[in-house]
């Protein structure tokens, strides 16, 4: 019988391979974690969403001049309910893998797994030689280079989840998806004085560029940020009185020098091969080392699934890869030809702590531009419905692009309230490829999505004209 060797097998996408391939193979599923869950479960989105929700209530309650009074958030009491549930949902991911574990074809390793050889590991005690070999070892916090690093003390994200309490200033380097999420909350909930490093123009690369300036509008204006643009990090050092001082480099050649309390860094998260002994392998890991298939370039029998192949560290996106890598497997053994992973872009980032998410599902302006379509593009702000102003949640927009030739919905992306909400409509238009001028124009008033139904009516005209 074909043995597969699953690395990582707590995480999301290890978890997804074992549960894909459990009764076509012979599984040895390996993971050291404890508790164990994968870094989405442990350190990333779920817990991040559940002390977001806590700064949320606050944000609103103190924009609400409905409401006498800003409530005290108490961090001990929100800090102990979520490592509550994250037991909770990790004891879930663990009982999946045991229970997989029990059948006579799967064995359970809790140990961390090193490679002696290809397609050999070492686990346990023991050595394990596979057929096929699964590397899902997820991501790591990724630390720049910025001179003096070593010199002075960080928080991560995960040290931010399990904080009690906060200094009264900090500096913040990487304004990505976790700067995004959490720099708000340190706003709101520690009441930090806060100065947020951005290497372009605005935040949210990814998006066009209205985006990004409506988010550093908002961070700038309901949670006070300091947010220097075009600029970079030169080093950092200690203070005297034992904290930050960081000096940064402008575009246009000026600089300046910023200091605080605390340094935060939210830079990311790096491939997470460390003590794995790739070296011990033909694999060379890097730009291109993984094929579109899952499989390593420099063995076909190797796949690399979720954050450490490095394409693209979003939940779903592991998960997805997970399935496609067992379908692969199962292929290659039967000597089929293999599928290559194809992802539909759909985003969501919990900006603004959730109250003004942004989200995007398939193309942006510039990319579906790129793809060759000729677009029609219409973009409506959450101000010309009532429905938002009402709940006093007035800000942000939506964007539609349509290709004009056929009406096909080629992509849209929100930066709103309940935009994280709006995805999973806007997932199954974008994937059906539905022409805009047959999606239902039936506005049910006073909702939210008739931010939508006026995007549909300005497309759909647009196209007919």
């Amino acid at each position: 019988m074909t043995h597969v060797i699953v690395i990582g097998a707590y995480g999301s996408a290890g978890a997804m391979v074992a549960d894909e391939l459990a009764g076509e193979v012979e599984l040895t599923l390996i993971d050291g974690g404890d508790p164990g869950g994968g870094l989405c479960i442990l350190d990333g989105c779920m817990p991040s969403k559940e002390v977001l929700s806590v700064g949320a209530h606050r944000f609103q309650a103190r924009h609400d001049d409905r409401l006498a009074g800003v409530p005290e958030v108490d961090l001990e009491r929100t800090t102990e309910r979520k490592d509550d549930n994250t037991l909770g949902w990790a004891a879930h991911r663990r009982e999946a893998i045991h229970d997989l574990a029990a059948r006579d074809d799967v064995r359970f390793v809790h140990d961390t797994a090193r490679f002696v050889d290809d397609r050999t590991v070492r686990a346990g005690g023991e050595r394990f030689e596979g057929d096929y070999v699964v590397v899902a070892t997820g991501s790591r916090v990724n630390v720049p280079g910025t001179p003096g690093i070593g010199d002075v003390d960080f928080l991560t994200s995960a040290d931010v989840l399990d904080a009690t309490s906060f200094p009264d200033s900090g500096i913040v380097m990487g304004f990505g998806y976790v700067g995004l999420e959490l720099v708000p909350y340190l706003a709101e909930v520690g009441g930090m004085d806060l100065t947020v490093v951005e290497h372009d123009e605005h935040p949210l690369d990814e998006a066009d560029p209205a985006f990004g300036r409506t988010v550093l509008d908002l961070y700038r204006e309901q949670w006070d940020v300091t947010i220097p643009t075009n600029c970079y990090e030169e080093r950092v050092e200690p203070t005297d009185g034992g904290g930050v001082r960081l000096s940064v480099a402008f575009e246009d050649g000026g600089e300046e020098t910023y200091e605080a309390d605390e340094l935060f860094l939210f830079t990311g998260r790096r491939p997470n091969l460390e003590g794995l002994h790739v070296e011990e392998t033909p694999l060379e890991p890097g730009p291109g080392w993984v094929r579109d298939t899952m499989q390593a370039r420099d063995d076909d029998r190797v796949f690399v699934v979720g954050d450490v192949n490095g394409k693209e560290p979003i939940l779903h996106v592991a998960k997805e890869q997970g399935q496609v890598a067992a379908e692969n497997v199962l292929r290659h053994r039967d000597d089929e030809p293999l599928e290559e992973y194809r992802n539909v872009a759909h985003h969501v980032v919990f900006s603004g702590l959730g109250v003004y998410p942004y989200a995007r599902l398939g193309h942006t302006e510039r990319t579906a531009r790129e793809a060759g379509h000729d677009v029609v593009c219409v973009t409506r702000r959450a101000s010309a419905d009532g429905v938002f102003q009402s709940k006093y949640v007035p800000e942000g927009l939506g964007k539609l692009v349509v290709d004009r030739t056929d009406g096909t919905v080629l992509g849209w992306q929100g930066l709103h309230y309940h935009a994280d909400s709006f995805a999973k409509t806007m997932q199954i238009v974008v994937e059906m490829g539905l022409d805009v001028r047959e999606i239902p124009d039936r506005a049910y008033h006073p909702t939210l999505p008739e931010n939508l139904d006026g995007l549909f009516r300005d497309a759909a005209a647009a196209v007919g004209e």
